[in-house]
């Protein structure tokens, strides 16, 4: 493994750590894909560290849990924000 790639993926794996931040999160903080910070925390990580692996794996086992109510949080905003406009129209009307 290239030493750009094993920096990238410890300093993912603190982030992920310290911040307990979902795969999308951390993605974009480092301008990488999903798919990218999956791979490296799920494949790459534990040839390095399978301490720091284990650890990791809790938080996106974690976050992968609760996702559904980040979904279902993020749904319930967007449509609250459209009546809220709908109604700012119609009042201004």
């Amino acid at each position: 493994m290239q030493e750009y790639i094993q920096r990238r993926v410890l300093e993912i794996c603190a982030y992920i750590l310290e911040t307990q931040a979902t795969v999308r999160q951390a993605a974009a903080v480092f301008q990488v894909s999903k798919s990218t910070v999956h791979k490296d925390m799920t494949e790459r990580l534990p040839c390095l560290n399978k301490q720091l692996a284990q650890q990791v794996k809790a938080v996106l086992e974690h976050n992968k849990a609760e996702r559904h109510l980040r979904g279902g949080e993020a749904t319930r905003r967007k449509y609250s924000a459209k009546v809220g406009e709908q109604k700012g129209i119609v009042a201004a009307r």
